[in-house]
This record gives C-alpha cells, sequence and structure tokens, in this order.
C-alpha cells in the first residue's frame, strides 16, 4: 500500500510539474520531448522521438506489468471463480460501455468520435494510491472488487487498442512475433538462464510489433500472459528451508547459491516479476509518461476553447459520470436481484466511492489522446478534459467516502457478526437450530486460541446440543509466519471432511507448522495427501482463508481470538463460565440468529 501511495503521489507530482514547464517555458518543453534519437548497429537503426521512446518503450513495461496481474487474477486470483468474478466483471463492462455511450451522445456528433476510447480506462495506479489517501477506514474488500474490476478494465482498453487503434497494420512481421511468442512460452521448461532468454525473446517481440503497425506496448501484454503463474509448492518450498538450513550449518558460496536459487525457483516467475518491476513502473516510468503527456497549455483562450469544446465535454461527462453510472449502477442491479457475491464491507456506499473513483482515468486515457486526436488543439482540449475529470472524480470519491464515515460512525464497527453463519460454508460443530452459537475468529499459532478452544469445548460439554460453535480464520501473520499456511492446510482438509480433526492436530503442535510438518499432519490423519497438496495450491483455498480474513478487517479484528455470542462480540474473559454466563445473559430474540449483515 505505501508503494502504491508514493507512486500515485509521484504521478501527481510529475503531472503538475509538466503543466508548470509547459505554460512557462512551452518551446522548450515541446523541443525536449520532440528530441531525435537514433539507436542501432551498421544500417540497422531505429529513429524515435523521447516522447516516442517513453510512450512506446517505457509504457510497453508497464503494459507489461498489467499483463502479469491480468494472468495472475485470472489464474490463480480473484478471477478464478466465475461466481466470485460476476460482480467486478460485470462491473468492469458497464464501466467501459456506459462512458463510451455518453462520450459518443455529446462528441460524436462534433466529429471527435473516435476518441471515444479515451473514456473506457480507469487507472490503476491512481485509483489504488487514491483510495490509501481518501478511503474507508478499512478498504480490504473494497480494494479486491477495485483490484478484480481494474484488471477487467485494462483487459477491455488493451484490446480497444488493439483493435481500433492501429493503424499501417502489416501482418508479416507479427508472423516473427507470433516465433517469439511461442519461445518465450517455452522458456519456462528450460533448467537455468531464462533471464536473458526472456529480454532477447521480449526485444525480438516488441520490434517485431513495433514493424507490423501493432502498437508495440501491447508486446509487453501479450508476452506477460506467457509468463506462468503458480502458487507456492509445499514440497519445493520445504526443499528451500531445507537448504537454507545446510547453509546456516556450513556457509559456503554452493551452498548459498542453491539455497538462494531454490528460494527464488519456489515463487512463480510472474511473481518474481512483478514484484522486480513494479517499484520501476511506480517511481519511474509512469511519472515519466505523465511529464511528456501531461503538458496541457493552460491559458484563458485555451481553457474557454476547452469550456465550449464538445470533445473536453464529452471526456468529463464520460469518465465522471460513465463510470460511475456504470459501475454503481451494475453493482446495485447485482445486489438487488441477489446475483454474486457480497462480502460484508463491500456496502453500496463504499462501492459509490469506489465508482466515483474509477472516473481517474490518467494514464490510459492521455496515452490514448496521442493515438486517437491528430490536432494539437483537439489533443490540449482532451488532456484538459482527462485532468478535470480526475479532479472531479477524485473529490467527489472523497466527499462520499467521508459522509459514509459520518453515518456510519467507527465505534460501532465489529459489534455485530457481519456474515450470517451459513453451514454450507462455515466449519460448524452443533445442531442449526442451537439456541446459542460462538463464532471464533482465531489463529492455528496463538496460544490463546488454545486456550479459548478447551474453554469452548468444556462449554460444548455442559450445554450439548443447544450450542452451535463456528471456526473462522484471522491468522496474524506478522507476530505467527506460519499461521496463514496452517489457515490453508486446514482449508485443503476440510475439502476431504477432515476440518476439525485437522485444527486439533494444529493446536497440538503449534511450533511446527512448516510445509513439512502439515503435509506429516495430512499424512498422519490418513488424508489423500497427493490430493490434499494440490488442494494447498489451487485458488479456492487461498479465496476461502481470505474471505475470512476480510471478514475479520471489515469488523476492526486485530487480535485473537475474538468471539461472537449469538452474534455480538464478547468482551472481558472467554474462560468457559464467563461464556456460558454470556450465553444466558444473551437476549432470547437472538436464539439461532439470522445475523444481520451491514448495508
Amino acid at each position: 500500500m505505501g508503494q502504491q501511495r508514493t507512486g500515485a503521489l509521484l504521478l501527481l507530482i510529475a503531472t503538475a510539474v509538466a503543466i508548470v514547464w509547459a505554460n512557462v517555458a512551452h518551446g522548450s518543453y515541446e523541443a525536449f520531448w520532440e528530441m531525435d534519437l537514433s539507436v542501432g548497429i551498421g544500417d540497422l537503426q531505429l529513429d524515435f522521438t523521447l516522447h516516442a521512446l517513453v510512450n512506446d518503450a517505457l509504457m510497453a513495461l508497464f503494459f507489461f506489468t498489467v499483463g502479469l496481474e491480468v494472468r495472475r487474477e485470472f489464474s490463480i486470483g480473484e478471477l478464478t471463480s466465475w461466481s466470485r468474478a460476476l460482480v467486478p466483471v460485470t462491473a468492469a463492462i458497464a464501466g467501459l460501455a456506459v462512458p463510451a455511450a455518453l462520450f459518443l451522445l455529446i462528441a460524436g456528433s462534433a466529429g471527435d468520435a473516435r476518441a471515444w476510447g479515451v473514456v473506457i480506462s480507469t487507472d490503476t495506479a491512481f485509483l489504488v494510491g487514491a483510495l490509501a489517501l481518501v478511503g474507508p477506514r478499512f478498504p480490504g474488500r473494497l480494494r479486491v472488487f477495485l483490484l478484480a474490476l481494474a484488471v477487467v478494465d485494462d483487459v477491455g482498453a488493451l484490446s480497444i487498442i488493439a483493435l481500433v487503434y492501429t493503424e499501417n497494420f502489416s501482418p508479416a512481421p507479427l508472423l516473427i512475433a507470433a516465433v517469439g511468442l511461442v519461445g518465450v512460452y517455452l522458456t519456462r521448461y528450460l533448467r537455468g538462464g531464462r533471464g536473458p532468454v526472456y529480454a532477447t525473446l521480449s526485444i525480438i517481440v516488441w520490434l517485431a510489433f513495433l514493424a507490423s503497425g501493432v502498437h508495440p506496448t501491447l508486446a509487453g501484454v501479450a508476452i506477460a500472459l506467457l509468463v506462468p503463474v503458480y502458487r507456492p509448492n509445499r514440497r519445493d518450498v520445504e526443499h528451500a528451508l531445507e537448504l537454507a538450513r545446510t547453509f546456516r550449518q556450513s556457509p559456503n558460496t554452493e551452498y548459498a547459491r542453491a539455497a538462494a536459487n531454490s528460494l527464488r525457483e519456489s515463487i512463480s516467475i510472474n511473481e518474481r516479476l512483478q514484484s522486480a518491476y513494479s517499484p520501476y513502473i511506480a517511481y519511474v516510468v509512469l511519472p515519466l509518461f505523465a511529464l511528456a503527456n501531461a503538458g496541457v497549455l493552460v491559458t484563458p483562450d485555451i481553457l474557454a476553447a476547452a469550456l465550449a469544446s464538445p470533445l473536453t465535454w464529452g471526456i468529463v461527462v464520460g469518465l465522471v459520470v460513465g463510470k460511475f453510472l456504470g459501475v454503481f449502477g451494475s453493482v446495485a442491479v447485482l445486489r438487488m436481484l441477489r446475483v454474486g457475491e457480497f462480502g460484508p464491507g463491500l456496502t453500496l456506499d463504499r462501492i459509490a466511492g469506489g465508482a466515483a473513483l474509477c472516473g481517474i482515468g490518467f494514464t490510459i486515457s492521455l496515452f490514448i489522446i496521442d493515438l486517437a486526436v491528430d490536432d494539437p488543439a483537439a489533443q490540449n482540449e482532451a488532456r484538459v478534459g482527462v485532468l478535470a475529470a480526475s479532479v472531479i472524480a477524485f473529490v467527489l470519491a472523497t466527499i462520499i467516502f467521508r459522509v459514509s464515515d459520518t453515518v456510519r460512525p467507527g465505534t460501532e464497527t465489529g459489534q455485530t457478526l457481519a456474515r450470517p453463519v451459513d453451514p454450507r460454508r462455515d466449519h460448524v460443530v452443533g445442531p442449526d437450530d442451537a439456541p446459542y452459537t460462538i463464532v471464533e475468529y482465531g489463529d492455528f499459532q496463538c496460544p490463546f486460541c488454545l486456550k479459548a478452544s478447551g474453554a469452548i469445548q468444556e462449554v460444548h460439554e455442559q450445554l450439548g446440543d443447544r450450542l452451535r460453535y463456528v471456526w473462522r480464520h484471522a491468522p496474524l501473520t506478522r507476530q505467527h509466519p506460519n499461521a496463514l499456511a496452517g489457515a490453508e492446510a486446514s482449508e485443503a482438509a476440510a475439502l476431504q471432511g477432515r476440518f476439525f480433526e485437522f485444527e486439533r492436530g494444529l493446536f497440538a503442535d503449534q511450533e511446527n507448522q512448516r510445509p513439512g510438518d502439515i503435509v506429516r499432519l495430512a499424512n498422519r490423519l490418513g488424508l489423500d495427501v497427493p490430493r490434499f497438496e494440490r488442494d494447498l495450491e489451487s485458488a479456492a483455498v487461498a479465496s476461502r482463508v481470505r474471505d475470512d480474513m476480510l471478514d475479520a478487517e471489515a469488523m476492526n479484528i486485530t487480535a485473537v481470538p475474538t468471539l461472537f455470542v449469538n452474534g455480538r462480540r464478547h468482551t472481558g474473559p472467554y474462560d468457559a463460565q464467563a461464556l456460558i454466563r454470556a450465553l444466558e445473559q444473551a437476549d432470547a430474540g437472538a436464539a439461532a440468529p439470522a445475523m444481520p449483515v451491514d448495508d
């Protein structure tokens, strides 16, 4: 989150510098970015302006990281399950279509119809940075929703760039690009030296896209989609740990290299590349892009022309109104129809704030202006529209979030169980019609959770079938480094109907919950170990744990165990007698409750 916030601030600073530079010394701004560069060997030469180098070459790295994120989300992220993806996908599609329709309604008849692509895309970097700056107190689930939406939004924007804004198309170079992309795919099977091979093939593919007339930044996306992504394999992690222990016992260069390589290989290339490139994208590439493209002249004449320009108003209305109506309207309809998954914290007021933030269409909007608008004066009007829309969207989102936080005071957050108990989803002991319910948010490495587990067992022995007990995950990963792995392992065991047996096994040996220990426990309990290990790497298991963690964040759960007694947060001691007193004092109307969902 810190990197995203800093990146958004740098982007904002670069934009301000570009505007000041263009207005104080317009001639030098234009001359600098139109400076000619020549790169090549012998007769093979590539001629660029500095502006084209930023937009065609450096931005290929940005689109490469976008492609990596798209690949990850569709492989192991939020978009792996259609039921989970339905809401953000629908919102993203509506957020592409409605702005374009409004733009064409306002500016299409004025001869600016080709620029409709300017209003389709949300700036992910600004979106996440702005959410960190002005978003609600507990933005976790809203952030997941907006990131999933932004990924689909990026897919749509990139497709439109490829299909609509490609000129002078020449298919022959794409055959070379296709061969290079096949090489990129096959590189994963090399035992070593993959980095130089990836780099060489990527340059070849980029040059082939450039020669074909397809915008070369799309080469970055094509390459990224072929880079493998997977969740860490437990055996690989365990092997890396063994090598690290060997190095600790006998430090030498060979063991150090083997341990480092093993640790690196346990993480997918996709995630390693995202981690490696994201600081350069946030701190260098995007600020440079803003510096090269946001230099709009702001004079009384230009502002007057922009105020009277259908192009400017089409962009402002498309981004600010169109994005809000498309995203918020489609989600509100889905919620009214009870279609799709809405977790605690993803409420309509927060979605409204997120929908307003989607009107920040900075990076790709400015990028498409350069492709869609030829007249310099019209380009200025379009840039004024993008900048104005981004400011309006940010201010509107800030107001919505502040009003939402005022209406929903933080002191009330988390006093009521946010997600109703669902026997089809939750891990439950006891009958559904039991008059008493205890829901525990806990962590398998937490000694206090172990104590609470014993107390709840005593309560169950005394109350019998009058008690229903529910476990949910809230691993404190900073304090307990193996807690998340234990939570995911318990979910993999649950897929074989052995959740509570696995829970007891984890509590019985809290100090040993590394990958090998977890697999040995599965074997000892008689689980199908190959299936267990496959499930450990599945997106479904990771999503199940993450859902509980996001629920915990929405209720401001910062310590475990946190108990809810008949739907209300329990405070005070949690020994057996204290819990029984709390249950007996609970309102009779809360028996077997249908817990209220925070709207």
